[in-house]
């Protein structure tokens, strides 16, 4: 088998394993007081260039569904893109943590919010007074689910669209590290230069085992309603140093960027042999390390049965999803297309 269902099917990166296993050997002060933990704050605001207060997390649903939770009121609003994964994949998470605000989803070409078409569905949110739900925070998904990225000029038209109605800004950057290694940009200029005001920065899918952190840019004041909601929540680990650490070996040496760019050469390989096949094209540019492949669904079936593993994307029967980690052997691309190519000729 071939797998390019998923980056969370992908194995944890060693340097992962081994920061665990260093992480194991002795005691340590249980929630979140660990050493690990609270070495958090001054390397994140080393790596974003700025001020930054972190709290570790184990899974992306909680840093989105907690930072929502904190940032939106039950009679809230939280404006976001129709393919968010806040809104199509967590299961309801940021309603429940929200106590039932309302998200909004709203349309925009590749999966990226439109500055127009959001400023005009906050304007017109308050129409019927309290009869609406009352617009409380913007959500953006970085990189996007179709696996497009948005350029800092893109977030500061969104921010500056969200901030002067009131609403904070707060980044999905599940495939935070892909973007970034695509953009070529410092983490800070996508994020609090942009006019992000808090990021869900996301690891698993880049080699971590388990491993989120929530990062709020410069608002002390949220801090304790997150560090509650997280505990409330049922999200504070008592071994939180286990994915701290994590945390801690993904910034050293830049791994979490080499990861990313690992994940991303695969995809643009593969990418450009699809569209060199002439058997199938590409759905949505590639940008990060997601390939939405668009061929004929007999093509489809035809390389799940030579033992390739890919998603067919919801509400699509002619589009796969292709994934690439830093674990894809480039062997296995020139295997998937050597399948593909194969196709055309029979």
């Amino acid at each position: 088998m071939v797998n390019f269902k998923s980056d969370n099917e992908a194995p944890a990166h060693p340097a992962v394993l081994e920061a665990i296993i260093e992480a194991n050997r002795d005691f340590a002060t249980a929630y979140a007081d660990d050493r690990y933990s609270c070495q958090l704050d001054a390397r994140f605001s080393e790596l974003f260039e700025t001020e930054c207060h972190v709290l570790p997390i184990a899974t992306g649903t909680a840093a989105n569904s907690i930072v929502l939770g904190e940032l939106s009121p039950p009679w809230g609003a939280v404006m976001c893109h129709r393919s968010a994964h806040i809104h199509c994949d967590e299961g309801g998470a940021p309603e429940f943590y929200t106590h039932g605000a309302k998200l909004v989803p709203l349309d925009g070409d590749n999966a990226r919010l439109d500055p127009d078409t959001l400023g005009q569905a906050i304007d017109s949110a308050g129409a019927h007074g309290v009869h609406n739900c009352k617009p409380s925070v913007v959500s953006i998904t970085q990189a996007s689910e179709c696996g497009t990225s948005y350029r800092p000029e893109q977030v500061r038209a969104l921010a500056e669209v969200a901030h002067a109605r009131g609403l904070p800004l707060h980044m999905d950057g599940a495939r935070f590290a892909n973007a970034v290694a695509w953009l070529g940009c410092s983490p800070a200029e996508i994020t609090w230069k942009a006019g992000v005001d808090v990021l869900s920065f996301g690891a698993t899918k880049n080699g971590a085992l388990t491993a989120e952190a929530v990062v709020v840019f410069g608002r002390p004041e949220w801090l304790e309603g997150l560090e509650r909601r997280r505990k409330r929540g049922g999200h504070l680990l008592s071994k939180m140093r286990y994915v701290s650490a994590q945390l801690l070996a993904m910034l050293d040496n830049e791994l979490w960027l080499e990861i990313a760019r690992t994940a991303n050469a695969r995809a643009a390989e593969l990418a450009a042999g699809i569209e060199a096949s002439g058997v199938a094209d590409l759905q949505w540019p590639v940008e990060v390390n997601e390939v939405f492949m668009r061929a004929d669904p007999a093509v489809l079936q035809a390389l799940k049965n030579q033992g390739f593993e890919f998603h067919i994307w919801p509400g699509f029967d002619d589009v796969a999803r292709l994934v690439c980690t830093f674990a894809t052997p480039e062997q296995q691309v020139q295997d998937f297309l050597a399948a593909l190519r194969q196709n055309e000729a029979t």
